[in-house]
């Protein structure tokens, strides 16, 4: 059943048992749509959302005259579990609440997307599945999971399984937030508010690249007045308006990613990025500090109509989302446009 809310829906997908052997009860998949559906019920393409990002930041890759046109395709954009707005430690009631909100996989996340797919929407197959960052992580186990279904992928700045080095870094932001004695162990009555500034503080030493910060472009491309005023505004700013459960839930779910973690593959990696048989681009950011080019390249090498083509950009991870710098996105619906016309 799917209840209509004022901007988004909410699926009720029921009590939903999860890889790590805990019930989701009342499980709610929110998610927001654009377009219409036509009768033949092939225009679908799935969008999924990224860490911390619910699908509104999605939006700048949707509209008249952009790749993902509404008028042409029904495109559905689900919110991850964790994100606040579908199930999450900020609105799970007891005893799932904050600190006891069950660990969730992204082999979960896409289980749940597939029932509003196929149960919500009758739709068989997809035109294309794509996302950024963790979205694209999602993309990964759609291609995956359900080859027959995915027609085209493209993944912008994301991997189809966390490395190790991309673990790490995810431990020191981690570390960052829960020293906050405010933290509580996850049941606070406040919000651990120097926790936040501290992650956004280490985030924002790998969001972008080097040479993003050499260049200044916090100042002359996105109008800081001063690197502390972006450390401050952007960064700080950023993560005090999310739950830090909600960001520590997403963030284990962004640790254990791997499309091979499931009973399909049981492990084997090559083995499940040879069964994404969509017509792929794989886009990493060419400066992207925490996924790699060289990761994409062998992920490319497994997938059997997969193109490698990197993002030509010192805008680090943030060149393929988010729509921040006007380059970066016009080439990232340049692709779109190119891989939708196959």
């Amino acid at each position: 059943m799917t209840k209509k809310s004022d901007t988004f829906e909410i699926a009720e997908m029921g009590d939903v048992v999860l890889q790590s052997g805990a019930t989701l009860r009342g499980a709610k998949l929110a998610y927001k749509t654009h377009g219409t559906l036509n009768a033949a019920r092939d225009n679908a393409v799935v969008y999924p959302t990224w860490y911390g990002g619910q699908h509104a930041d999605n939006e700048w890759l949707i509209g008249a005259g952009l790749a993902l046109d509404p008028a042409r395709y029904f495109i559905i954009v689900p919110d991850m579990l964790g994100n606040g707005l579908s199930s999450s430690p900020s609105n799970t009631p007891p005893p799932y609440n904050q600190g006891r909100f069950p660990h969730v996989t992204a082999y979960d996340n896409v289980k749940l997307q597939h029932r509003l797919v196929t149960e919500t929407f009758g739709i068989e197959t997809l035109e294309l599945v794509t996302g950024w960052s963790m979205g694209a992580l999602q993309a990964y186990h759609w291609g995956s999971m359900y080859p027959d279904m995915v027609k085209r992928m493209l993944t912008s700045c994301g991997s189809a399984r966390c490395s190790p080095h991309n673990f790490v870094f995810l431990e020191g932001v981690k570390a960052a937030l829960t020293a906050d004695a405010e933290w509580k162990e996850g049941f606070y009555d406040k919000p651990p508010a120097r926790g936040l500034r501290a992650m956004g503080r280490v985030y924002a030493g790998w969001g972008f690249s080097q040479a993003f910060y050499r260049e200044k472009l916090a100042i002359t491309a996105l109008g800081y007045a001063s690197l502390e005023d972006f450390l401050v505004t952007f960064w700080e700013g950023g993560f005090l308006e999310s739950d830090a459960n909600d960001l520590l839930a997403m963030l284990w779910t962004w640790q254990h990613g791997d499309i091979s973690a499931n009973p399909l593959y049981n492990g084997d990696f090559d083995l499940a990025l040879s069964r994404i048989t969509a017509k792929t681009i794989v886009m990493p950011g060419q400066t992207d500090l925490y996924f790699p080019p060289e990761d994409s390249q062998y992920e490319v090498s497994k997938m059997p109509n997969a193109e490698y083509r990197p993002i030509p950009s010192i805008w680090g991870h943030q060149a393929g989302g988010a729509g921040l710098n006007p380059v970066d996105a016009k080439f990232v619906n340049a692709a779109l446009v190119d891989l939708l016309e196959r």
